[in-house]
């Protein structure tokens, strides 16, 4: 206060507009601190959120059953094929396939969804391996790595870690010591698949069946038009008419008879 000067209205303008300088500096430093903070501690919060949304559904996918085999199957479509082929041939059997499709269809739908379950537990592993913290990232690896040797893989442990990890990250309580919680295995995929599957063979039988019928009514105008046709060398408008005729009787013949059979 002693270095403020009221003597005139010059000294007095200067102080006020000295005292405004300072005033608009100190805010600005405080507003450009503040707005750094405040995004790096976004940046935290999207990453700590992406985090754990990550390891969620990865705690889904490795935990989302109690019942039935709670153990990983490492058996592969290849594997699953040598052994058919194992089989066919100690039976004296010989199978030819066409086509990998034909294939696919042979093998049963429980090593079907054997094989779902593993491709899904190989990606639910890699996210915690990525993301997980270092206990999470020995339990994945040691699942990972009986997967890769051909073993069966337990995940009921990484489950647990999950889980405790997951309550304590949202505040939750931890679960009770003295409640028991079954074992926990991978979720099993549903059924939408396979019905989407069903309908889009459907699809494509009635295309096929469609583009059968554009090309037998193209075959009855072929045979009904070449008598005609060899027969006169002027076509008149009954002529054209007994074609059209013709044809139609034909092509409906065919499409009885298909129906029938």
């Amino acid at each position: 206060m002693r270095n403020l000067d009221f003597s005139s209205w010059q000294a007095l303008l200067s102080t006020f507009f000295g005292l405004a300088m300072i005033t608009l500096i100190g805010v600005g430093i405080r507003l450009l601190a503040m707005q750094t903070i405040q995004q790096r501690r976004e940046r935290e919060n999207r990453q700590i959120n992406e985090r754990l949304r990550t390891l969620i559904a990865a705690y889904k996918t490795l935990g989302g059953s109690f019942t039935g085999y709670l153990a990983v199957d490492p058996t592969h479509l290849r594997d699953l094929r040598r052994r058919s082929e194992h089989v066919t041939a100690s039976d004296g059997v010989t199978v030819a396939s066409a086509t990998s499709d034909a294939q696919d269809t042979n093998v049963p739908s429980s090593a079907e969804r054997s094989r779902r379950i593993r491709d899904a537990v190989e990606a639910a592993l890699s996210d915690i391996i990525l993301l997980g913290t270092e206990e999470h990232v020995r339990l994945a690896a040691k699942a990972a790595t009986e997967l890769a040797e051909g073993r069966h893989a337990q995940t009921a442990e990484l489950v647990v870690s999950l889980r405790d990890f997951i309550r304590q990250v949202l505040d939750l309580d931890p679960v009770p010591a003295h409640l028991s919680i079954p074992k926990q295995g991978p979720a099993r995929p549903s059924s939408a698949r396979g019905k989407g599957e069903g309908a889009a063979k459907d699809e494509a039988k009635q295309g096929k069946g469609s583009g059968g019928g554009g090309g037998r009514a193209v075959a009855a105008w072929a045979q009904a038009w070449a008598p005609v046709s060899t027969t006169n060398s002027t076509i008149t408008t009954d002529a054209a008419g007994a074609v059209v005729s013709e044809v139609a009787s034909r092509v409906r013949d065919q499409g009885m008879a298909a129906a029938w059979r």
